[in-house]
């Protein structure tokens, strides 16, 4: 059996898609923050037969938790204080998501200003729908993530 140490001060991001961890790691910029990380792949769950977990040693604050509800706002986020769960957030779709995708219309103003914010608009969130504030470019959810 595996075993993890609890942590002091931080985070869990439970309930991830199974062996998706390292890519969300990489996603939320983990790799940039001096803090312990520990990624469990593929560990046995009730609720999702295998699911990821990441145990973050930082602030949450450290962590943009709107690239984490675009990502994926069923995972389930712990503050840890004191090695113990004090609050649990849960994910929402936002509203708007800035320079986490880019858009695929070769017309559109952000493929010929560099400079500016890629900013993609919730315009239907049953379907979980974005569309480019410039152009209204339909993000297409099966591109990855940059």
């Amino acid at each position: 059996m595996l075993n993890v140490g609890a942590i002091t001060e931080g985070f869990v991001l439970d309930h991830i898609q199974a062996g998706t961890s390292l890519s969300l790691y990489h996603d939320l910029k983990l790799d940039e923050l001096d803090c312990c990380v520990a990624i469990i792949k593929n560990a046995r769950s009730n609720k999702m037969g295998k699911k990821d977990i990441l145990k973050v040693e930082c602030n949450i604050d450290a962590v943009d938790l709107d690239v984490l509800g675009f990502i994926d706002h069923n995972i389930t986020v712990n503050i840890i204080k004191g090695e113990k769960i004090v609050e649990k957030r849960e994910l929402h779709l936002p509203k708007e998501i800035k320079n986490v995708i880019t858009c695929q219309n070769p017309r559109c103003i952000t493929s010929i200003e560099q400079e500016l914010d890629q900013i993609f608009l919730l315009t239907d969130p049953e379907n979980e729908t974005y569309r480019c504030k410039y152009c209204e470019e339909k993000y297409n959810p099966h591109k990855k993530i940059r």
